[in-house]
This record gives C-alpha cells, structure tokens and sequence, in this order.
C-alpha cells in the first residue's frame, strides 16, 4: 500500500491567506510570469550568497569570540597587576611600621637606664616587648604577602601567556577570513546589488511572504523549479497534473502543497 504524504499549512498561510498574496502578486506592474521570473533570481542570489557565507563558515563567530575572550584575560591581568601593586603597598606600609617601631624600642632601651624604680624598669619593657610584637607582625605581614605577590606574579605570567596564544590564534583567524572575504568580495557585491535590484520588484507582501519561507526551510529555498518533469524540487513530493500546467503557464504563483515552497517553471532555469 501507497504511503501518503501528508500536507502541511505553509508558511505562507501564517499571517495572510495564500489568496490576498496571489491578488497582490497579480496587481502589479510587471507580469506574473516576470514577476516569478524575478523571484527565481532573487532566490538564485540568495542562494549564491548563502553558499559564501557558508564558505565563511564559524569564522566571524570564532573571530567575535576570541575578541571578548582576550578582553576578559586582559581585565583579569590587570585586576592581577593591581593586587600586586596593592601587595607592594602593604610591605612597604609594613616596613615603615617596622621602621617605627625600631625607634620606639630604641627609645625604650635608652629610657631604661635612667628608670628611678622597678615599677617604671617593669613598665618599660612591657611597651618593648608589645612593641617587639607588633614589629614580628609586621615582619610575618611582609613575608605571607611577598608569598602572595610571587603567587599573583606566576598566576599573571599564565595569563599573558593565555593572551599571547589567543593573539596569535585570532590574528590567524582573521587572517584565514580576511582571504576569504577578498576573494569573495566582488562576487558578493555583485550578488546583493543583483539581490537589491530584485527585492525592488517585488511587492512587499509577496517579498514578506517569501522571505517566510527561506527562515522556515533548512535549506532557506523559498523558490524552487519543477524537479524531473512532475516533483517538487524543495521536497521532491509528486506534483498534481493540474499544478504542473498551472506552473507552466506562469500566469499565477503556485505553491508546494507540501512543503509551502514557491514553484515555478523550469525554464527559467
């Protein structure tokens, strides 16, 4: 037993009824059989212009990305050189503290031989040795901290060199595009001038419509010709007889009953 094929609502049919858009494909300058004839080009430049952009490939994507990759590790190298300047501040915060308190427990020594009691004698080297203490402090606060600036000086290395390697990989990235697109460009430009010059043709619910059906097909043809005397050649499905001599006479725009793609006659291939 046959398998059938089941139809589809087309993408045509979303918004407006294939009706209206076949009464405003009609009123218009241009004859229906010139104005599928347009259409067929346009599809043909976008379909050129599709097979460019696949040429590109992930190439503008992967080039964007390496972009705000090196942004992020050159703010993370600087929030790293900041800590380590932060760092330097503090021994150096730390040995003048050091420094001070040397004086002061000079201060207290030469103090000490002109104590007149035990109780001053006592007194004094209590504030020697507190101010002994905050000095080991202090050396303790120079030395975990020159720790902590060798660590962030071998973490912001790492960093560099990150940025190094992604310099070198985008620099070849745009490179391997900057190729591409100079060996593509004037073909390009040709394309979109001949694209222009086709969408201006076209009404705007016909180019609305048309423009539809490219987003809603994997292969974004919206206009395809009649594949092998009776298919469809977006979804290969068997035409009806009537279609066919509908399609052949160009004097209306037929669409694919399955798969919503505008068909037009082979020979304006």
């Amino acid at each position: 037993m046959a398998k059938k094929t089941k139809k589809i609502e087309t993408p045509i049919d979303q918004r407006e009824t294939f009706v209206s858009i076949q009464k405003s494909f009609a009123d218009s300058d241009l004859s229906v059989a010139e104005k599928l004839k347009t259409l067929y080009a346009l599809q043909q430049a976008d379909t050129a212009l599709d097979k460019i952009l696949q040429l590109r490939g992930e190439l503008p994507v992967e080039v964007e990305n390496l972009e705000a990759e090196i942004v992020e590790l050159k703010a993370k190298a600087d929030r790293i050189a900041e800590l380590i300047e932060e760092y330097t501040r503090s021994i150096s915060e730390n040995k003048l503290n050091i420094t001070e308190c040397d004086d002061q427990i000079e201060k207290y020594k030469a103090q000490l031989d002109k104590v007149a009691n035990s109780r001053e004698y006592d007194s004094l080297n209590k504030e020697i040795e507190n101010v002994s203490l905050l000095r080991q402090i202090a050396e303790k606060n120079i030395s975990e901290t020159k720790e902590r600036i060798l660590d962030k000086k071998t973490e912001l290395e790492v960093v560099k060199e990150k940025i190094s390697v992604r310099n070198d990989d985008l620099k070849a990235k745009k490179d391997e595009l900057a190729t591409i697109v100079e060996s593509t460009s004037v073909e390009e430009e040709k394309l979109r001038e001949n694209r222009d010059a086709c969408a201006e043709k076209i009404d705007a619910r016909t180019m609305s419509a048309y423009n539809r059906i490219r987003q809603s097909c994997n292969n974004h043809l919206a206009v395809v010709s009649v594949f092998n005397g009776d298919s469809c050649g977006g979804c290969f499905n068997t035409i009806s007889p009537q279609r066919l001599i509908d399609i052949a006479s160009n004097k209306k725009m037929i669409i694919c009953e399955y798969c919503g793609r505008i068909l037009v006659n082979p020979d304006f291939e």
